[in-house]
């Protein structure tokens, strides 16, 4: 079946032959120290070649000059050091059959002033960039020749370091801002007309193509229809693209469309889970017809079907999966191995890349190899000792995780699960029908488990005795916690937890103040059932802004639910106490800023404060481990095996994972899974 599948079919892109149509495209992980590629970047990229990936696109966007500051880990194409760092990279990505190419840019007025040499940014016009809150220069003359040289310049470095071609970023940075009407204001010789428009752009491909030759492959990432009253139409967009083709000077185009000025935009270009699969898959063969050119193109397609149909039909040359990708890097291995069942899905978190929004790194919500190759596997190796008895109790995400790659170690593993079904809080979380993608988390892992024949024994509620009565050589506690609504100083009887709008098991009520003092996405799914109850509904949070922990993709649909149905949102505030009041509930409230406090008369308070472990059978079992629960961080945290063993007495090993230790989130948990049982 490989040799006819459309995916897997080699693709001749000038003088280069990729093996086959995936790719991923560039993206920006973060991962780079002091602006170059180093391990942690090279061996992210590494995986994906080694998982047969046919194009790994680097950088999102390497940039070109000082004054274009790195905004999320940008590599700085404009230093020289970069080279051999880059040169190994893609001569380890080459040595497994992938292509390298890189993404440079300016980034113009996407990124701040107040940051590296603080030199002011700028762009076509002074029209300010909402999402990195930019008052541009207007680029003058001297600006633009520096900058063109500045490409030249870079890409020579891309072409010493023996990458297969470079892409330019147009869609939000320097080179676009002079194409749109929404950001080029000018009366000069590059605004105006579609050619003036495109003035700086061909100054910038006569440059690079006089620095490096007509051999380098060149494309552009660019906007071929901005979708915005203001921006680039179609028709403009797509004009765009064919006089690009018409110069001669370019081998691809990677199309985008859309526009990323402010964050409920960008969430249209990188749509997240909860919306149409590749949204612009359409318009993007519709482009390929028109201009008769190599395309290229990503936003959404997760999974095989879609990429597979994507070439199919003739819409693409080549497929971007690129978050695929961050969750499985293995893709392209697995379908031409006929185990498309075993790749782990994408579910559309965007974890990825509302961390690196929020000036984190890159990493999976379910997938916490990723990014850390150097220590974490992605493909799980049978143990060299003699399989041990393994018992897992609590089948949420961390519990399933243990079981699976213990499981992948060779080991018999026991799973108990009190409830009938596997997933836990993911579960939960999978009840908001936007979010039902989720229960893939859980989904993925408990088929991998039955494939491996982990004994799953749901409804049972495991105790000491359950648990002594397998004889295990390894216990891992991962039971989870419950919601914390013990914080207040008088009222914990009165009000109900996230949890309990989210299952159901209470209902919403006609005016409802819930209190979020965790900041993440509980209190924020709970608040969308009830706005969509149509409760009066205030958020109360004692933080700066509300739900901190949620990136600016996710806040997106967060934000419009609570605009749409009227909420009230209140920052600085806490939640003091809950009184009864006839048939009303008093809240009582106060604040860190003054001594002011305040009341409110509501129908229903629900509360979000994490969650506490539950942990008795841990303790349970602590004092006939042999390492009474203890953990060696040190050996943890550099990936090696626990070896402590305190308790001469102990007949078992002993470990609690997830939120049966404290409360944190889906990664964390799967995390501690991976980095404590890839090594029993």
């Amino acid at each position: 079946m490989a040799e006819h599948d459309p995916l897997l079919q080699p693709y001749r892109l000038k003088h280069l032959t990729l093996k086959n149509r995936i790719m991923s495209t560039a993206h920006e992980p973060a991962y780079s120290e002091d602006g170059m590629p180093q391990e942690r970047y090279r061996l992210y990229h590494l995986e994906k070649a080694k998982g047969g990936i046919a194009l790994t696109m680097t950088a999102g966007s390497a940039i070109v000059a000082e004054d274009s500051p790195a905004a999320f880990g940008n590599l700085h194409a404009y230093k020289d050091e970069i080279v051999p760092w880059l040169q190994r990279l893609t001569d380890d990505c080459h040595e497994h059959g992938a292509a390298v190419m890189i993404q440079l840019t300016h980034l113009g007025r996407r990124t701040n002033w107040n940051k590296a040499d603080w030199l002011p940014v700028l762009s076509a016009s002074p029209v300010r960039e909402p999402a990195h809150r930019a008052f541009p220069k207007e680029a003058e003359d001297w600006d633009l020749e520096r900058i063109v040289k500045g490409y030249a310049a870079a890409a020579q470095r891309m072409q010493a370091a023996g990458l297969d071609g470079i892409e330019l970023e147009c869609y939000g940075h320097l080179i676009d801002s002079f194409w749109s009407p929404a950001t080029n204001k000018r009366g000069d010789e590059y605004g105006g007309s579609l050619d003036n428009r495109l003035r700086f752009t061909y100054r910038v491909l006569d440059a690079i193509r006089a620095a490096v030759g007509s051999e380098l492959i060149m494309g552009l990432r660019l906007v071929a229809d901005e979708d915005w009253d203001k921006g680039l139409s179609r028709e403009e967009g797509v004009e765009i693209a064919r006089y690009l083709v018409a110069t001669g000077q370019i081998d691809f185009l990677n199309i985008i469309r859309g526009h990323i000025e402010t964050d409920a935009a960008l969430s249209k270009v990188i749509p997240i889970h909860g919306t149409p699969a590749a949204p612009h898959l359409d318009f993007t063969g519709e482009v390929r017809a028109e201009t008769g050119f190599p395309v290229f193109h990503a936003a959404r397609i997760a999974d095989v079907a879609t990429a597979r149909h994507a070439i199919a039909e003739g819409k693409l040359d080549m497929v971007g999966m690129t978050r695929a990708h961050i969750a499985d890097p293995h893709i392209a291995l697995k379908v031409s191995e006929g185990r498309e069942q075993e790749i782990r899905p994408c579910v559309g978190a965007t974890y990825c890349l509302d961390r690196i929004y929020e000036g984190h790194e890159t990493l999976c919500i379910h997938n916490p190899a990723t990014g850390r190759e150097a220590t974490m596997p992605h493909a799980i190796a049978r143990a060299e000792d003699p399989a041990r008895k393994v018992v897992v109790v609590g089948a949420g995400p961390a519990g399933l995780e243990a079981a699976r790659v213990s499981a992948e170690r060779g080991h018999e593993v026991v799973l108990f699960e009190a409830a009938d079904q596997p997933g836990g809080q993911v579960r939960l979380a999978a009840r908001l029908p936007r979010r039902r993608e989720f229960i893939g988390i859980a989904e993925w892992r408990a088929e991998r488990c039955q494939a491996l024949g982990v004994s799953l024994r749901f409804n049972t509620w495991a105790e000491a005795p359950d648990v002594l009565g397998e004889e295990p050589d390894i216990v891992v506690v991962a039971t989870g916690g419950l919601p914390n609504t013990g914080f207040l100083e008088a009222g914990e009887e009165l009000v109900a937890s996230s949890w309990d709008i989210l299952s159901g098991d209470a209902k919403p009520g006609e005016e409802v103040l819930l209190y979020d003092d965790n900041g993440a996405h509980p209190a924020m799914q709970a608040a969308e059932v009830l706005a969509e109850a149509r409760a009066r509904l205030e958020i109360v949070t004692p933080e700066r802004f509300f739900a901190p922990e949620i990136g600016g993709l996710n806040h997106v649909a967060y934000a419009r639910c609570f605009q749409e149905h009227g909420v009230t949102i209140t920052i600085n505030t806490r939640l003091v106490s809950v009184r009864r009041e006839g048939n009303k509930l008093a809240a009582v409230l106060g604040s860190d800023y003054t001594e002011k406090g305040a009341e409110r008369l509501v129908d229903q308070v629900v509360v979000e404060h994490g969650t506490l472990p539950l942990d008795e059978l841990y303790f349970a079992l602590k004092e006939g481990s042999v390492n009474r629960g203890e953990v060696d961080y040190q050996a943890l945290i550099a990936g090696r095996p626990q070896t402590l063993a305190g308790n001469p007495e102990g007949r078992y090993r002993l470990y609690r994972i997830g939120d049966a230790v404290s409360s944190r989130n889906i990664h964390a948990a799967i995390y501690d899974a991976l980095r404590l049982c890839k090594d029993f």
